[in-house]
């Protein structure tokens, strides 16, 4: 009998998905004129016509014209952007309709409502016009702190509002490796910012809406009231979290515990997660002897309702077309390609928009099905689909002439097994008894192994967007993705029973709070291991490239025999280790001094970097707690800027004062970075500088108190203390004027950092001739700062001034800039021009400005 070959699945989608995304990157690095791409296009697909007798070379010239169809797309589509709502800056009265209703946030005695909006009209000084933009509105009112209904809306989907602002353009911080909230935003469609007093805001009459949508905001809205009734805090906050991806009650410190642990993907309605509800509902329908078909047709629509009410956005409609794609396929043919399935998914979003390639959503979601279909799948079927095949119908000894000789022992040994139990036990569910159980750890060492392989594949991304070594991963997916399902389970049941009875809905609610409380507090312990808050810097090009060659050559070898297998993994597996635990190397410039101002808005945060390649970075930034802001300057801004340049610790930090705008980020970068000591001014007590050293005590970091008058050399730098005075007579009631102040020496040149030092402190400064080659102007610019003597003792080429933009200061004064000019004194601003850098090589002096816009 002539033994069958299987054939390999073909993926043509796949190659033509993976041609048009290589498309879109050349787009990013060529330019020529679209006759030209067309032309080419045309070419190539006559040629892939002329050979299609010969199948490798017709498919070459398909792909070669997908790949450059795909460029001139991009090109065409990046040179058509949206024209930008004016006027910017400039007090106007809007009136639009709320597209996105967002939840209130309590915040000391303030309120505020985030919303999504859609302009009907803007009315300024010049009139009123007709126009349609996006803007993310904040509605903000006080409130008596007696009041318990944080969860009633103040304004509902569809409302037409009007009321008086100022549009603002979203920004981005000026570092590099800073995040693109421009773009963030404007995937939503949102173009300007705004805010105003609750209590100003007209709702007019009308509604201005999609009734589908507005059926489907007051669904979620009834689920969420539900779960304020099933559940008390926090575990109401963690089963909206799970069941609807809104994790905005969540204590951030918990937020980050999971993102410590590699776990945040279950707080989020991401694509792998409605995938598995998808398929679960699949298969609790096949269960019940629904139809192939009318199980496919269901789980589908199922996902589409799932996906329009968590409105999730784009991953989840990502994951909802390649569902629907799947079960066409099932339905259309006997075998089916996940990979095929994929490529078309791929395909279709980047045709609808090429630039979501540069994504990090749409590179993770299909990035993680990649790994599971063409690395995992293939080790699955070699590794416990065998065993699978041994368990089933154990009872049916006729079964065994279709199997091969090794699993055929198995399923004797499992009967002879079964037959001792029986002297026990007694009955006949000794044999499923033993094949449910061998399905059960089967089951579980395919988790185990999925886990692995997907860690191993997820290495590199999490290090180049999320700047995480996620080294306690498995063993807290391991105890996460089991809890989680049990307490989800537990969860809809409760909410599906408390529409028919509260009361009857308490015990699967009672049931869903233990593996909830299980949840939360197994991811508070591993997040607490020291090794779980393992940061990498930002791989280099040749991590980058390595990496992803080893990624590719373990997809391609997945499917072949064991050995060579095995072969292809091992360089994944290396390329995770050297990620994770061998450093990348600093980029910085030798021999030179560099003293970058960084962009943290209205704060400061300077990095200092040696000739030697030692690092000190004075300041961390912050926000004061009055604005509310659940920015982290010192992990969200300066972090990612200091990864961003290869640094993966920093030798010291210095602390000018404990404001917070200057030491609100610090805790972070002590977490982060592990600095080998902590410096500090002589000041006053305050309650932020003793949170601080309780945070260096617990990292085992030194701290030493400067003052005036203090010198030491370290990296081939000379550093002087100018300020605070080392008599305690001579503090002033101004905790600015007891500014650590640095004067920064290398050969004949020098800076001079003053943190926020005013008038009295300058004066003595003053006195000291400290001549520099730059300053970093005092207090961003005030005008209690940068006095006429102090610009002629120094004698500055360059001066920076760090500042918020458009802040609520006045910061820089006219008067201080007046001032820099007439001194001759050329003047930078990390509002305008972003991130400033200076490179002091000992005689002169060059300045960088590398986001300058």
């Amino acid at each position: 009998m002539p033994r069958l070959v299987r054939k390999r699945p073909r993926q043509p989608l796949l190659w033509a998905a993976l041609a048009y995304g290589a498309g879109i990157l050349a787009g990013l690095l060529i330019w020529r004129p679209a006759k030209w791409w067309l032309g080419a296009a045309a070419a190539f697909a006559i040629a892939a016509i002329y050979w299609r007798h010969r199948p490798p070379v017709a498919r070459a010239f398909a792909l070669s014209a997908v790949f450059v169809l795909a460029l001139l797309t991009y090109q065409l589509q990046a040179g058509s952007g949206r024209p930008l709502p004016s006027p910017y800056g400039q007090d106007v009265v809007v009136t639009a309709r709320v597209s996105g209703e967002g939840a209130l946030r309590r915040g000391g005695s303030e309120v505020q409502q985030r919303l999504d909006l859609e302009t009907e009209e803007v009315a300024g000084d010049s009139g009123a016009r007709k126009e349609r933009f996006g803007v993310r509105a904040t509605f903000y009112r006080k409130t008596n702190g007696a009041e318990t209904q944080t969860d009633a809306r103040q304004f509902h989907y569809g409302q037409r509002l009007r009321f008086s602002t100022a549009l603002f353009q979203p920004r981005n911080f000026g570092n590099p490796g800073a995040f693109d909230y421009r773009g963030y935003l404007a995937q939503s469609s949102i173009v300007a910012l705004a805010s105003a007093k609750a209590a100003n805001v007209e709702v007019l009459p009308g509604f201005a809406g999609y009734h589908a949508e507005l059926w489907l905001t007051r669904i979620r809205q009834n689920i969420i009231q539900r779960i304020r009734l099933l559940w008390p805090e926090p575990s109401a906050a963690l089963v909206q979290a799970l069941l609807l991806g809104d994790n905005a009650l969540l204590d951030r410190d918990l937020l980050v515990d999971f993102q410590r642990t590699g776990t945040y993907h279950v707080l989020v309605i991401s694509g792998l997660k409605v995938g598995v509800l998808g398929l679960a509902a699949f298969w609790l329908m096949r269960r019940v002897r629904v139809g192939d078909l009318t199980a496919g047709m269901l789980t589908v629509l199922l996902t589409i309702f799932y996906a329009l009410l968590t409105d999730a956005g784009v991953p989840v409609w990502r994951a909802t077309w390649m569902l629907a794609l799947y079960f066409c396929a099932r339905a259309l043919y006997r075998r089916k390609s996940v990979l095929n399935t994929v490529g078309a998914a791929a395909l279709i979003f980047l045709l609808m928009d090429p630039r979501a390639l540069s994504g990090a959503s749409f590179q993770l979601s299909f990035l993680c099905v990649l790994i599971i279909t063409a690395i995992g799948g293939p080790i699955l079927e070699r590794a416990t689909r065998p065993w699978q095949s041994a368990l089933k119908n154990l009872e049916a000894a006729s079964y065994d002439f279709a199997l091969p000789a090794n699993l055929v022992q198995i399923r004797l040994d499992l009967r002879l097994i079964a037959g001792r139990l029986r002297r026990f036990r007694g009955g006949r569910y000794s044999l499923p008894l033993l094949a449910a159980s061998g399905r059960v750890l089967l089951g579980c060492g395919e988790f185990l192994l999925i886990s692995l392989v997907l860690q191993a594949g997820f290495v590199l991304p999490m290090a180049y967007y999320f700047h995480r070594a996620t080294v306690v991963a498995l063993p807290a997916n391991v105890l996460a993705v089991p809890l989680t399902e049990i307490g989800l389970i537990a969860a809809i049941v409760a909410l599906t029973v408390s529409y028919a009875s509260l009361w009857m809905a308490q015990l699967p609610a009672l049931l869903a709070t233990f593996p909830l409380k299980a949840l939360a507090g197994s991811v508070r312990w591993l997040g607490a291991v020291r090794i779980a808050d393992t940061r990498v810097a930002t791989p280099s090009v040749v991590m980058i490239l390595v990496s992803a060659a080893a990624l590719v050559l373990a997809m391609l070898l997945a499917r072949r025999r064991t050995l060579i297998m095995l072969a292809g993994l091992l360089p994944l597996a290396a390329c995770a280790l050297w990620i994770c635990f061998v450093p990348t190397r600093p980029r910085l410039h030798p021999r030179v001094l560099e003293v970058t101002s960084i962009d943290v808005g209205e704060g400061d945060s300077i990095l200092v970097m040696s000739p030697q390649g030692q690092s000190l970075l004075v300041d961390a930034g912050g926000i004061p707690h009055w604005m509310h802001s659940e920015l982290d300057i010192g992990e969200d801004v300066v972090s990612p800027y200091l990864w961003s340049r290869g640094i993966n610790h920093l030798d010291a930090v210095a602390v000018t004062h404990p404001h917070a705008d200057h030491i609100g980020g610090m805790k972070a970068i002590l977490a982060n970075f592990h600095p080998r000591a902590l410096w500090i001014g002589r000041t006053e007590p305050a309650p932020e500088m003793e949170q601080l050293l309780q945070e260096a005590k617990r990292f085992g970091i030194p701290v030493t108190v400067h003052e005036a008058g203090d010198h030491w050399a370290s990296g081939g730098l000379t550093y002087r203390a100018l300020a605070p005075a080392s008599n305690s007579d001579n503090h002033t009631t101004k905790t600015n004027d007891d500014s650590l102040v640095l004067n920064v020496a290398y050969g004949k040149s020098a800076a001079l950092l003053e943190g926020d030092a005013e008038k009295a402190t300058e004066r003595q400064i003053a006195q000291e001739q400290p001549a520099a080659d730059v300053l970093k102007v005092g207090h961003h610019g005030s005008a209690t700062s940068t006095i006429p003597e102090l610009l002629a003792a120094v004698h500055p080429q360059y001066a920076v001034i760090s500042v918020g933009w458009r802040n609520v200061y006045g910061h820089p004064r006219r008067e201080v800039l007046a001032r820099l000019q007439e001194s001759r004194i050329k003047t930078y601003r990390t509002d305008l021009d972003g991130a400033v850098t200076f490179y002091l090589d000992g005689k002169t002096v060059t300045s960088l400005v590398p986001n300058h816009r």
